[in-house]
């Protein structure tokens, strides 16, 4: 049960990783332009990705924190 949890965790980093973006402003895109219905599972994702996108914000510009050390960051070698 364990392994399944951390499979499932790795799994949602990873969608949310590289689709946040898309599905910030593809939803809107679809919703109010091409006039998709409502779905209440998309709506709820969106809102998690702009949560996520809000936080990668405040880490990077108001804390200036990085998600690494930095010895593993460096690029200067």
């Amino acid at each position: 049960m364990k392994q399944i949890l951390k499979e499932l965790y790795g799994a949602g980093i990873i969608f949310f990783y590289y689709l946040k973006y898309p599905i910030l402003i593809g939803w809107p895109l679809l919703r109010y332009g091409l006039d998709y219905p409502d779905n209440l599972i998309i709506d709820i994702l969106w809102i998690y990705c702009f949560g996520l996108m809000v936080k990668d914000i405040v880490y990077k510009f108001i804390l200036k924190k990085s998600y690494c050390s930095n010895d593993s960051c460096d690029t200067k070698r």
